[in-house]
């Protein structure tokens, strides 16, 4: 469904675009995703990837500083998919258990900007209306129940989830008249849905029935192109898909991933509550 993912592609691409970019304390106190503290160097990157992508996928990791990591993750690879020339610096400094997570992940953001696409930006904030995800166990019980009825392997199901609305995050149509968490157009939701095309749980099973009706699980690339025909959605997809199932934790770093905008004024976050909660305007890359 390549329009049904295209705009929110585009969002994202834009604000790449504008990527934060900060400084500051470590000790500054972070009350949410727009204080964290991000990268300014290359070096910097290294290390804080490092430490991050570490500490999602320890045991030991306190569940309350969970989001934290998550938050700071996307910052991360938000400001290095801006600065496409700081990553192999970036790769040289990572120890090498962290290269291929680095690696893909870089992959996948890149590969979804390349989706969006160039355009202006537009002068408005997108019509969407951003909520809190379901709780991690929730959604990985929903895409549990997906895989054992298809066969479709559960860290697709959460790499498109992520991919198209953050896991939810996103309510709104897209511009072809895509809906749902999962993106289905009304015709292809009568195919395949069953149930809510607003409901996580409903359009997850009905992503997983699309899935197994087109090659997967045997051929998942044939699969995810039928879901959206662009080969920079299926690598994109893959790579998140992948690391999932090479360390379940990873998920957990997703799960706090945010919304980001862009306009001509800027790029912003949408935060959970948005609109009813002002969009918060994010500083460019060096500003």
């Amino acid at each position: 469904m390549p329009s049904a993912t295209r705009a929110v592609a585009l969002a994202l691409v834009l604000a790449l675009a504008a990527a934060c970019a900060g400084g500051g304390s470590e000790t500054k106190p972070v009350r949410g995703p727009a204080d964290v503290t991000v990268p300014e160097s290359p070096a910097a990157m290294a290390a804080s990837l490092t430490r991050v992508e570490r500490a999602l996928r320890s045991p030991s990791t306190r569940p309350g500083d969970v989001d934290r990591l998550g938050w700071e993750q996307q910052a991360a690879y938000r400001v290095l998919t801006a600065h496409p020339g700081w990553l192999d610096r970036v790769i040289r400094r990572l120890p090498a258990d962290m290269q291929p997570v680095v690696t893909a992940n870089d992959r996948a953001g890149r590969e979804l900007q390349a989706l969006g696409g160039e355009g202006t930006p537009p002068r408005h904030l997108p019509d969407w209306r951003i909520v809190s995800p379901l709780p991690v166990g929730v959604l990985r019980a929903y895409y549990g129940e997906a895989e054992a009825a298809s066969g479709i392997p559960w860290a697709y199901l959460a790499a498109i989830h992520l991919v198209e609305t953050r896991l939810g995050r996103i309510h709104a149509p897209s511009s072809a008249g895509a809906r749902g968490p999962m993106q289905f157009l009304p015709a292809t939701w009568a195919r395949y849905g069953q149930g809510d095309i607003n409901d996580n749980h409903d359009a997850i099973l009905a992503a997983a029935r699309l899935l197994q009706a087109n090659g997967g699980p045997d051929d998942m690339n044939r699969a995810l192109f039928r879901y959206n025909n662009s080969s920079h959605y299926v690598t994109a997809v893959e790579s998140y898909a992948q690391l999932m199932l090479t360390d379940e934790r990873a998920f957990l770093g997703y799960h706090g991933w945010q919304v980001y905008s862009a306009t001509t004024k800027g790029s912003f976050l949408l935060p959970e509550g948005y609109p009813g909660t002002a969009a918060q305007k994010v500083s460019r890359p060096g500003g």
